[in-house]
């Protein structure tokens, strides 16, 4: 799974006219959910911030918060939500949450198809039921896309279900693996 380092500081300031201040300043206010404890109010250098959102955008990421001025010096944390304005696409405000990364917990991995099916070069058609798996597993463990080596698919034949989809032996699918994804008519 793909890791990135962003750096942060903790946020005292509350309310609307804080919030316009802080944004004018080329900051971006967030809160980190810790599951059940106190939330934390951070804020963000807006340039670095949009920049390693803009890196990890659709790939499942685990993020290691730098935060200034906090007991613990890195957090392991999941974007949970982003919102931006509607009219100038700047952040507005970013919620991540906390996780365990020895703890497993459930991600949607996209399935990447690599070559060109030999029944396609026969004039048969592809067809894809599935581009993404459903897996369970620890976050560190999780890859960032599965890769799938689709040249031998024939015309006719039955496909390839995610039983045959390459995985560690320390993540469990939960999807069913007799399910076909890809097939050539």
């Amino acid at each position: 799974m793909l890791q990135v380092t962003m750096p942060s500081a903790k946020r005292s300031v509350f309310g609307k006219g804080p919030m316009r201040r802080l944004r004018s300043d080329g900051k971006t206010p967030a809160v980190m959910y810790s599951g059940g404890k106190e939330p934390v109010a951070l804020q963000f250098d807006s340039p670095v911030l949009f920049k390693n959102l803009l890196y990890i955008h659709g790939r499942n990421a685990v993020i290691t918060l730098e935060i200034e001025g906090d007991d613990k010096e890195n957090r392991q944390v999941l974007v949970q939500e982003i919102q931006k304005d509607p009219v100038s696409d700047r952040l507005v405000h970013v919620d991540f949450l906390e996780i365990d990364v020895n703890k497993p917990m459930e991600f949607v991995v996209p399935i990447e198809l690599v070559g060109v099916a030999r029944g396609v070069d026969m004039g048969g058609e592809l067809v894809v039921h599935a581009s993404t798996v459903r897996l369970r597993g620890c976050p560190l463990d999780i890859p960032d896309a599965i890769e799938m080596d689709i040249t031998e698919l024939d015309r006719g034949e039955a496909g390839l279900t995610f039983g045959d989809l390459p995985l560690s032996d320390k993540i469990e699918m939960l999807d069913d693996p007799d399910v076909t994804f890809v097939e050539v008519q």
